[in-house]
């Protein structure tokens, strides 16, 4: 593989790397390379304390020691993307290749560079630097070659928002994380106060419906994960389809840590809680407001979901958390058939989806 692009960066003293192991910078080596990983360290799966206490040396047998924590290819072409220069004595020796070690020889030749030209004249798929959509709707993809494609990690400059449409339409496809909670938890209030009003046990029959609302949210998460936002082997194979799938969830496992992609806009939230509101109210279709008192909880459910994804990918998380979060990215990174559930492993437990070998072992 060519290493031109790489020629030109500088090598360093293997002490002068010990000196940047803080969080500001946090330089790490591995087979003769320097990363520079200070904007991972939010990111990282095992959490940030975990590269700290690797910061400034050489994570080489960590990184493939199999009894403390199996690294994925993609974790091996994430890193790439922070590859800061050489130590000393080594350019020569190490190649392109020896740093993109595969557990796959199928995809031996699948290094991924956040490059938007370099990734589209490798794998033929998106150019990152131009309109998605136009690019899916008419790129004819084999649903195979998209969902192994989509399925691989790009990390768009430093988790920007790559260009959807291109136009006017752009702003409609951004959302911010505080968008959910300041349009949701209003309505929240407003329903749970109408919803009182209607029941003759006072709060402690509402805290039951609401409650009942909230377990009913772990579930409608987990179902729609699975069988709606990975409903891979059903789609069918055509342009419209993958389009479809790449807009509702395929772009979060190709642009993961895009900060304005990841939590659902309320135009696209609507139509999916619309089925959500009837089915409560027929349920209880002897009482209106405990429908009610039960749909706000769901929704009071789905902004909890909303924000822990997102802190789950962009926030260092408390250490209880933990383990929370490095379950879910292990769903991007490493097994994207498992792992469905984000606020709750429950039914991941229930329905045999559960993710193995979560979090490194500490030595």
């Amino acid at each position: 593989m060519d290493q031109t692009p790489h020629q030109s960066l500088p090598t360093f003293v293997s002490d002068d790397i010990l000196t940047h192991k803080t969080s500001k910078p946090c330089h790490v080596i591995r087979n003769g390379r320097v990363y520079d990983v200070t904007d991972f360290l939010s990111s990282h799966p095992g959490g940030s304390d975990l590269i700290l206490e690797y910061g400034g040396k050489d994570i080489t047998n960590i990184f493939h020691n199999k009894n403390s924590h199996v690294h994925s290819e993609a974790a091996s072409e994430v890193l790439e993307a922070y590859l800061l220069g050489f130590t000393m004595n080594s350019e020569m020796k190490t190649t392109w290749e020896d740093s993109t070690t595969t557990t796959s020889t199928a995809h031996q030749d699948l290094w991924k560079d956040t490059d938007a030209r370099t990734d589209y004249e490798k794998h033929k798929f998106l150019d990152l630097d131009k309109p998605l959509l136009p690019q899916m709707l008419f790129g004819n993809f084999t649903k195979a070659f998209y969902l192994d494609q989509v399925h691989r990690p790009r990390h768009y400059k430093g988790g920007a928002s790559a260009p959807l449409y291109g136009n006017f339409l752009e702003p409609l496809s951004l959302t911010p994380w505080y968008v959910v909670p300041l349009v949701w938890l209003p309505a929240v209030a407003y329903g749970v106060i109408t919803a009182r009003k209607g029941l003759d046990g006072g709060w402690s029959e509402m805290a039951g419906y609401f409650g009942f609302g909230l377990f009913c949210w772990t579930l409608i998460e987990y179902m729609l994960h699975r069988f709606l936002f990975h409903l891979e082997k059903l789609l069918p194979d055509n342009n419209m389809a993958l389009t479809a799938h790449f807009l509702l969830h395929g772009i979060h496992h190709y642009l993961p840590m895009d900060r304005l992609r990841l939590v659902m806009p309320p135009s696209l939230f609507i139509p999916l809680a619309t089925p959500v509101w009837k089915l409560t109210h027929l349920f209880f279709s002897h009482n209106w407001h405990a429908g009610t008192a039960v749909f706000c909880g769901i929704l009071f459910g789905y902004v909890c979901y909303d924000m822990t994804h997102y802190f789950l990918h962009h926030r260092k998380v408390p250490f209880f958390f933990q383990r929370s979060k490095t379950y879910h990215l292990q769903h991007h990174y490493m097994d994207h058939e498992n792992g469905f559930g984000v606020t709750s492993r429950f039914w991941d437990v229930v329905f045999g989806s559960q993710l193995s070998n979560v979090g490194p072992k500490r030595q």
